[in-house]
């Protein structure tokens, strides 16, 4: 098993996005959304979070032609993620601080 990621303001709000619907598959733009984070920020950290295995990335099979865009890289919580991300956010809670008390809301 490998050990998880560090849990900084930024890494709780993805883990936050996941958490919203934890069977659903995102892509990088609707995480950019939904945490504010640029994506100088979030594809280091869903790097890590794959890396950790607590989330695993697949290509969708589209035609770009006939979907007028690129593929979709889709992002998916695994099940060890979810179970040790709860974990850890569980543990930091207890040692909140201020910064990162609107992060741990979920």
């Amino acid at each position: 098993m490998t050990q998880g990621p560090r849990l900084t303001v930024p890494v709780t709000k993805v883990l936050a996005a996941f958490f919203a619907d934890v069977t659903a598959e995102r892509y990088g733009l609707d995480l950019m959304r939904e945490t504010g984070l640029a994506s100088g920020s979030l594809y280091p950290i869903l790097i890590r979070l794959t890396e950790a295995g607590w989330v695993e990335p697949h290509w969708e099979q589209v035609d770009p032609a006939e979907a007028g865009r690129p593929p979709r890289k889709y992002y998916r919580l695994t099940p060890e993620g979810a179970a040790r991300s709860a974990e850890a956010v569980r543990s930091l809670r207890g040692k909140r601080s201020p910064a990162t008390e609107a992060s741990l809301a979920w």
